[in-house]
């Protein structure tokens, strides 16, 4: 049976997304619901999936294309090629995921020397015909003959100028046909062939385009970004064509339902009367607000405003549309489910509840951690003598301070270097994906909220700020002007608000955002006076506190850490590392430590700590309530707690020089420098080993534990403590520990006259341990997975060479789409997690499971542990609420693909 590869509009839906693309499930539904939609077809993914896999496109798709082309050119009358009554397509992208910009289109296809003079004829406007095809010669030769833009721009802009006019709607009919005529010799010149007069050899080449746009540079970093699969693959939509630029009732612009960058209700958009749809995206000229099309085309206006309404309640959000008026004549070209900020999906969720539209829990399935996260950035601090240089449109919020950029490759050079930038373009293109994922912030001169600097900025959660006509943006000389006068230059700094549109010469300075303050505790989410996205973003905490399963802890090393942690709504400390507790001025005794010659000097020592370590512990303790505190007994190797060798070498040698006697300790100290000296410490002395190797260590501290713990106890608390035991590889280890911290807790209960109950557990960070974990589980309590070192030693990666090394070459190769250090690694180091617990408990049913490293505060990581059923994630307490609302939200998508019985 032959593979069909061809959909109509009117045999789609929107649920058929990763067959037709969104654009083509979208057309598919508007159809269906008896929308304005020019007639068309869509090539499904399952073609693209075939060229990429075979090279060539599918051998029966031309014929199948020939016959879905057919039954448009009946239903409209008209023929592709046809001289007299001619057939115009356009060829445009789609992909399953939305990304804007980032694939290829190709308008006007089907038009050539001769079918022109028809479209004149046809028209009535030479002058609409002679530019529908300076459009296709300009977009077929940049997209599929890989001409650069600025060959044909560069001549329009030559016109212009000639001619003393500022926009392309003001070139007359002859101007028009000389600028086709310099574009055909231009694609003669570059490619050595001529324009291609076979309107059917065009929509081949320009399907064939399509397809090769998804493997384009732009778009494999867009996915990487987005961690899009790069093996979905784009449909193709052939779409019979609808002029926006026929004659002055036609126009071409882009709305949405509800404001994207704040979620207000109400009528936002862009158009341009007399224009294609790439004038009003590509920010070429500087767009109309919506609204004002009710004063130029009332009738058409309403007709519009209705079917936004009928969409926003038929897709049950806010949708982003795009729509062309052909002499008065409504057509939609696209709806999708709008991209929007951080505050709009917040704004948004609630807002609909409230309306009805959606419940409380599918409001949380539309916000995410990430968003919260862009929520809790800096703003600039209000008022202050700061330079105001220009306004423009507060296209994407946020508080952005950055160098001058005119360029992606400087913004990228810059990233590398750690310094932040702000990209500044006249307008952006999708050519700037990368300097816009690498940028503080972007900075337009034109284009409008829908243009692409917006969209793009909008879902990547870039600051931006658009269409700031007061600016002059001279990229060749890398200044920025205004009226004339130079305001700034590449490479001095910059700050641009993207809530208020303000540019500001300099750095201004940020205070926490209202969101910030609120996750704090320091705002009242439920006041009456509350800002109205601190109410929605309290709303939204509640619902996925009352809805997640896994507990929220937080890796904290001090009283004043736990207390913001359950501040910021932490239930307990999953991880308190104890080495940050012999830093400073404690240093010294872990040098005593280590110089000890017997058991005598090393007790001495140990008794010196145990009440520093006591006080510690108490001050967490008291902190955390009656929430459990997980603490990790010393973990670190040794020598980090002692000079650098090279450093201490050199020291000593001058000091020797000297015939100084002081260094007598010195040159202890380096002997036992050089005796603990490891190749390679991190898979050395450290961890349990230490426990076992320097005896009364562990002890020591276990005592410090429980004495705090009995205090805190005497003086009203009721803490709840946990001991862990870091880097066990084997069951032998743990027993042996767990017996020496036994002996300990008898005799703190004995000295006390009170039982004493402490759980003791340990950490799950070598493969080994997870591949053991039954074994272990029948001495441990619980288990905590230290993602961090299990990466490290799964991968064979260090994380700091890895990071500050090769990861962007791994990045930009599409190897690692994120660092396995940022998002676990699912199917190596996740495996491994998965199997630690499933065997963990099989051993031992009761036993807690949980995670410490910084992945329990991953979006993705934290629906994974969801999946694994792990009782807890802990992460840094800035990270806890983005963990407690992300664990509400993987409690939903669990529910929602459990199976049913």
């Amino acid at each position: 049976m032959t593979d069909q590869y061809i959909r109509a509009f009117r045999d789609g839906s929107k649920d058929d997304k990763v067959l037709l693309g969104g654009k083509g499930a979208n057309l598919a539904e508007m159809t269906r619901l008896g929308l304005p939609v020019p007639p068309g077809f869509t090539i499904t993914t399952d073609a693209c999936r075939y060229v990429m896999h075979h090279g060539e496109a599918p051998p029966e798709l031309e014929e199948q294309v020939a016959t879905a082309l057919a039954v448009v050119e009946e239903e409209l009358g008209r023929r592709l090629g046809d001289p007299e009554n001619p057939l115009l397509v356009s060829v445009r992208s789609g992909a399953a995921v939305s990304m804007p910009g980032m694939m290829e289109t190709v308008l006007n296809v089907g038009l050539n020397d001769e079918t022109v003079q028809g479209l004149a004829r046809i028209s009535g406007s030479p002058r609409f015909a002679q530019d529908s095809y300076r459009r296709l010669l300009q977009m077929y030769g940049r997209t599929v003959l890989d001409i650069p833009a600025d060959a044909f721009e560069d001549v329009l802009d030559e016109v212009k100028a000639d001619r003393g006019v500022a926009t392309d709607v003001e070139l007359d009919t002859g101007d028009l046909e000389g600028i086709v005529a310099r574009f055909q010799r231009i694609i003669q010149e570059q490619t050595g062939e001529p324009f291609p007069q076979d309107p059917r050899e065009q929509l081949r080449q320009s399907i064939r385009a399509v397809f090769a746009s998804w493997n384009a540079p732009r778009a494999i970093i867009y996915r990487n970004a987005e961690r899009i699969s790069h093996e979905m693959g784009t449909a193709v939509n052939i779409c019979s064509m609808v002029f926006g630029n026929l004659d002055d009732d036609s126009a071409t612009g882009v709305a949405f339902t509800r404001d994207p960058a704040t979620g207000t209700t109400g009528v936002y958009g862009d158009f341009l009367v007399n224009a294609q749809g790439e004038d009003v995206v590509a920010g070429i000229r500087n767009t109309r607000s919506l609204p004002e099309l009710g004063d130029v085309m009332p009738a058409v206006y309403a007709q519009l405003t209705d079917i936004m309404e009928h969409l926003e309640l038929h897709y049950r959000d806010l949708c982003d549309i795009e729509f062309t008026i052909e002499s008065g004549t409504l057509w939609m070209l696209q709806t999708r489910v709008g991209k929007r900020t951080a505050a709009a999906a917040f704004l948004l969720a609630t807002t609909l509840v409230d309306e009805g539209v959606i419940d409380e829990e599918e409001a949380l399935r539309r916000v995410s951690g990430e968003q919260l996260t862009r929520l809790m950035f800096p703003r600039f601090a209000a008022g202050g003598d700061h330079h105001l240089i220009a306004r423009g449109l507060n296209a994407s919020p946020g508080a952005a301070v950055g160098a001058v950029a005119f360029d992606s490759e400087t913004v990228i050079a810059r990233q590398r270097e750690g310094t932040a930038s702000i990209l500044v373009r006249r307008e952006t293109n999708p050519d700037d994906l990368g300097g816009m994922l690498a940028a503080a912030g972007v900075l337009t001169s034109r284009g409008g909220k829908t243009s692409h600097a917006a969209v793009v900025a909008r879902g990547l959660g870039r600051t931006c700020v658009c269409g700031a006509e007061a600016l002059e943006v001279d990229e060749k000389a890398g200044e920025l002007r205004v009226g004339g006068e130079v305001v700034a230059r590449d490479g001095d700094v910059i700050s641009i608000d993207g809530s208020t549109g303000e540019v500001f010469a300099g750095e201004v300075p940020v205070v926490d955002s209202e969101v910030a303050q609120y996750l704090a505790g320091d705002v009242d989410g439920d006041a009456p006076d509350a800002p109205d996205l601190v109410r929605s973003v309290h709303r939204l905490m509640g619902v996925a506190d009352r809805t997640r399963r896994m507990r929220v802890r937080a890796n904290a090393d001090t009283a004043e850490d736990a207390g913001r942690a359950r501040a910021m709504g932490a239930e307990g400390i999953g991880l308190a590392r104890t080495e940050h507790m012999f830093l400073g001025d404690r240093r010294k005794h872990v040098e005593d430590l280590v110089l000890a010659a017997d058991d005598e000097e090393r007790h001495e020592v140990l008794d010196r700590l145990l009440p520093m370590q006591r006080e510690d512990f108490v001050g967490i303790l008291t902190a955390m309530g009656s929430h459990p505190v997980t603490i990790r007994l010393l973990d670190p190797p040794l020598h980090e707690f002692l000079p650098d060798l090279t450093e201490l070498s050199v020291k000593v040698a001058r000091a020797e020089e000297r015939g100084r006697s002081r260094s007598r300790r010195d040159r202890k100290v380096l002997a036992a420098v050089r005796r603990l000296h490891e190749q390679n410490p991190m898979l050395g002395l450290r961890g349990v080993r230490l426990g076992l190797t320097i005896p009364g260590l562990y002890g020591m501290q276990t005592r410090a534990i429980l004495e705090a713990e009995a205090q805190v106890r005497r003086d009203g608390g009721d803490p709840h403590v946990e001991i862990m035991v870091p880097l066990v590889s084997s069951v032998r280890e743990l027993w042996e520990i767990r017996h020496e911290l036994e002996e300990v807790r008898d005799e703190v209960a004995a000295e006390l006259g009170t039982a004493i109950t402490c759980h003791i557990g340990t950490m799950i960070e070598l493969p080994r341990a997870a591949l053991r974990a039954d074994e272990i589980a029948e001495v441990a309590e619980f288990f905590s997975f230290g993602t961090n070192d299990l990466t490290q030693t799964t991968w064979g990666f260090s994380r700091d060479d890895v990071e500050a090394g090769f990861f962007f070459t791994y990045k930009d190769r599409g190897i690692l789409l994120t660092s396995p250090f940022e998002s676990i690694d699912q199917y190596g180091v996740g495996e491994l997690v998965r199997i630690g617990a499933q065997r963990g408990r099989r051993a031992n049913p009761g036993i807690h499971l949980g995670v410490c490293g910084e992945h329990g505060g991953d979006p993705d990581s934290i629906r994974f542990f969801e999946d694994v059923g792990l009782d807890y994630v802990s992460c840094s307490p800035f990270r806890v609420p983005i963990a407690r609302l992300e664990a509400g939200r993987a409690t939903l998508m669990a529910a929602e693909f459990a199976p049913h019985h």
